[in-house]
């Protein structure tokens, strides 16, 4: 079955068409300022050369209908019709305590979605406006939403709790959710692979570290605990994002510049993290990794406070699952950052941690780069999220199809 993976943002979206008996990618693309002035589509066929279409995209419906038209060009297109696509697979920011797994989309379905708006204003309703683009492209072809928050659903009441009053909880359902849960997922299983032992009896801890970063700890196959909260602000200090601060400091510089709540979340959001550290140098750690090398202080500052506060989450985490037999390094910077990796692994001489140096440098692959002696494992493993939502939108599309038949047959 061709499965076609769609990752909406409020101007972009990100596709890519997967066949899910091989795994192999057949197309992928994205289309860029969607109901701006100067969008376009980028597209690479399977063995084909990149294309850039420059067009009006008013809206995502059209941009659907861009990626469709060239998914069936008679030229650079890679299926003769619709019909080849068995399905389509939407990644879903947030599930709110709704959704703990993948699910077919049905009205109910979008309802419960659309009732998590509150919850991620910024990604919900654009991942809402992709599946109706699709609904309304590929009438009849079954959807499915794969949720960011599911994978972390599995955690214990102490765990997701704040320290508010507990009518916060009852009345907004004020709790962690936790983000990146698709990437977490695929990436502790791929550990549990990588190290030819069993899933559910392993103590997993995953780095995901890119502009947005998170930690989450995954114990005999259940995340008990992640770094993002009600929203991907908290935790790591992240590309342009704070991560975790005292509450009051809002408040403080409110009073101090005269700004209101909203205007100070835009600073936290977008311009701190290891931008905001390193004095607006750059939120890139290709950038930063090159100026700590140059001996520059307000690089060494941003890398320096970014490794420390990844270190102290992962210490965290050994105490709240008495132990750990693997950490694993994912996401732009977790896979191809050696530097990075090392400084953080520095902080783990008491798990017994031995990096392999050799093994360290290498990009693109997933292994250990751990020393066999090494007590506690390192792994690198590249993300495949897109992979991760072909293979649930495959397995629901499937059973569903299943059920379909069982249901007619029994009438």
């Amino acid at each position: 079955m061709n499965i076609l993976v769609i990752n909406c943002g409020s101007s972009s979206l990100k596709f890519q068409l997967i066949n899910s008996e091989s795994e192999g990618v057949i197309a992928k693309g994205l289309c860029e300022r969607i109901a701006i002035e100067g969008s376009r589509m980028v597209y690479t066929p399977k063995g084909g050369e990149k294309q850039i279409t420059v067009a009006p995209m008013p809206d995502h419906t059209a941009a659907i209908q861009m990626v469709l038209a060239a998914l069936t060009d008679e030229k650079t297109g890679v299926v003769k019709e619709l019909g080849e696509i068995g399905a389509v697979g939407h990644r879903i920011v947030h599930g709110g305590e709704r959704f703990a797994s993948s699910t077919v989309i049905t009205e109910e379905v979008l309802k419960a979605i659309e009732e998590c708006n509150d919850l991620a204003p910024l990604h919900n309703p654009a991942n809402l406006i992709g599946i109706e683009a699709c609904e309304k492209a590929m009438p009849g072809k079954p959807n499915v939403a794969v949720f960011d928050t599911a994978f972390h659903q599995t955690m214990p009441e102490e765990a997701y709790l704040y320290g508010l009053p507990y009518r916060y909880y009852e009345d907004y359902k004020i709790r962690r959710y936790g983000f990146h849960g698709t990437s977490h997922s695929y990436v502790s299983k791929k550990a549990a692979e990588l190290l030819g032992q069993d899933y559910e009896s392993l103590k997993l801890i995953v780095c995901h570290l890119g502009n947005g970063a998170s930690v989450s700890a995954v114990k005999n196959g259940k995340c008990v605990d992640t770094s993002m909260g009600l929203t991907p602000l908290e935790g790591l200090i992240m590309g342009t994002r704070s991560g975790d601060l005292d509450p009051a400091i809002v408040e403080f510089i409110c009073n101090k510049e005269n700004k209101d709540v909203h205007e100070v979340l835009n600073i936290l959001n977008k311009e701190s993290g290891i931008y905001g550290l390193s004095e607006d140098y750059s939120s890139d750690f290709r950038d930063l990794e090159e100026g700590y090398v140059e001996d520059k202080e307000n690089c060494i500052r941003a890398v320096d406070a970014f490794c420390y506060r990844v270190a102290k989450y992962v210490g965290a985490y050994v105490a709240a699952m008495n132990g750990v037999d693997a950490i694993c390094f994912t996401a732009g910077v977790g896979e191809n950052s050696g530097f990075v990796r090392s400084l953080i692994c520095k902080y783990f001489g008491y798990l017994g941690v031995a990096l392999n140096e050799e093994e360290n440098e290498k990009r693109g692959e997933a292994l250990i780069v751990s020393t066999k002696d090494s007590r506690t494992k390192i792994l690198v493993i590249p993300t495949n999220e897109e992979l991760a939502i072909a293979r649930e939108t495959a397995a629901l599309v499937q059973k569903w199809s299943n059920d379909k038949v069982s249901s007619s047959l029994t009438k």
